[in-house]
């Protein structure tokens, strides 16, 4: 009986928290031509324009370049005086569940895993939640794009792109599909302790003899998988080999898992196996094998620099460098974040990894530009280029930066989008309470 009315209590707080937020519709599409001028324009590519502008039109960039060069009437479309502050592209969350969880705590609103260890027909785009409150607040912070991806099992599912200002998952998708995701099997590390150099009921022996079972049967999956859509077209469908299709027609990526050096190795060349160049995530280790990263022209998705060392003897500034050093050394790079309540921290990372080996606007690709990349969407977002989506920002500061960053404007798809959320409700409702200005 106690349990039932926890239930109900965590459902009706739910229910009441889901009203505490004020409705924000998305925005209607762009209705007239809107001129930046005057600001810090970074470009996303390494570019910075001190005294720039941007224009754009129809959701599309139209003009970037150097303020004092050209003159705009001032009927030309809507003039934005942003003299002194900084003009941004949006920031791209890679890997993450945002939109498929809401309160962890409550399991109807979690929806990024499905039963069992080999599911790569699973879309996460289709449960994506545009009435989530969460993408509000990232928004605040200048991301305006994720990659949603489900998560559990070996194979987990394939991912989708979506812009944070959408109706439903169809207005939000920028790209679906574009990628399926692996966990690698990996050993749990053998540290000694209790039970006779056991770890809890397993020895180290039947741990890594169950990791490579776990190899074989991933190894055997895409193997039938890659059979079965190679052949005959069968008489009876079997979903899940049929979708790994694209996977195998070079018209998604490969997301691999993979955090020690041995793994990744690993990783890449089970890849390899079938003509697949994957894009690791994770990489804990990564900066050890640069070389070899390097010469099978492997991307990295950095996660979470804000950690602790992945082994005992490491530098314990090393999850800040890492990143770095991939950079430096010709890896393509991006920087990611593990819980999807804490995207809203991603540039902060790449703030980190700017004090900690790279230039600040290399450090602005890894969230921008390089993530585009790596996700395959730089033709459309990433940069502030001619031709390219009107989805960027303005900050009255730089906004890497914890202290400074605050962000005035912002347009998805050339769209003004609102910029309120929940957490700047609650400031408010509390700072009026006390007096706080």
């Amino acid at each position: 009986m106690n349990k039932k009315i926890l239930t109900l209590f965590l459902a009706l707080a739910a229910s009441v928290s889901a009203f505490a937020q004020a409705n924000i519709s998305p925005a209607k599409a762009q209705s007239k031509k809107v001129i930046l001028l005057g600001g810090v324009v970074h470009t996303g590519n390494g570019q910075v324009i001190n005294n720039g502008y941007v224009v754009f039109e129809k959701g599309k960039i139209t003009g970037v370049g150097d303020a004092t060069t050209v003159r705009f009437a001032a009927n030309d479309g809507e003039m934005i005086n942003v003299n002194g502050k900084h003009i941004y592209p949006g920031f791209i969350a890679p890997v993450n569940t945002l939109g498929l969880v809401e309160y962890e705590s409550i399991k109807a609103t979690l929806d990024f895993q499905e039963i069992g260890n080999l599911n790569p027909h699973i879309r996460s785009i289709v449960a994506y939640n545009t009435d989530s409150k969460v993408p509000a607040t990232l928004r605040t912070n200048g991301v305006l794009m994720a990659q949603i991806r489900p998560s559990g099992g070996a194979i987990s599912g394939s991912s989708s792109i979506v812009q944070l200002d959408a109706w439903n998952w169809e207005d939000a998708a920028i790209k679906t599909d574009d990628g399926m995701h692996v966990s690698w099997p990996a050993t749990p590390r053998f540290r000694g302790g209790f039970g006779g150099g056991r770890m809890g009921a397993f020895s180290p022996e039947s741990l890594a003899e169950r990791t490579q079972n776990a190899i074989l049967e991933l190894n055997s999956f895409f193997t039938e998988a890659k059979a079965y859509n190679e052949g005959a077209k069968p008489a009876e469908t079997n979903t899940r080999f049929a979708a790994m299709a694209k996977l195998f027609k070079g018209e998604q990526k490969l997301y691999i898992t993979a955090n020690t050096q041995k793994d990744i190795v690993a990783a890449v060349n089970f890849a390899k196996k079938f003509n697949i160049t994957p894009v690791i995530i994770g990489g804990s280790d990564a900066y050890l094998i640069t070389d070899f990263l390097k010469q099978n022209n492997v991307p990295v998705i950095v996660k979470q620099p804000h950690a602790l060392p992945n082994n005992i003897d490491d530098d314990v500034n090393m999850p800040y460098k890492n990143a770095a050093i991939l950079y430096n050394a010709g890896v393509t790079v991006a920087v990611s974040i593990d819980d999807f309540w804490q995207q809203r921290n991603l540039p902060f990372m790449a703030g980190t990894v700017a004090t900690w080996g790279l230039d600040k606007e290399k450090a602005l690709q890894t969230i921008t530009l390089n993530t585009a990349k790596i996700l395959g969407v730089d033709k459309s977002v990433g940069s502030l280029e001619v031709g390219k989506d009107a989805t960027l920002f303005v900050s009255t500061g730089d906004a890497l930066d914890m202290k400074s960053n605050k962000i005035e404007k912002a347009f998805i798809q050339g769209r003004d989008i609102n910029l309120d959320n929940l957490h700047k409700q609650l400031d408010k409702k509390f700072s009026d309470k006390y007096g706080i200005k």
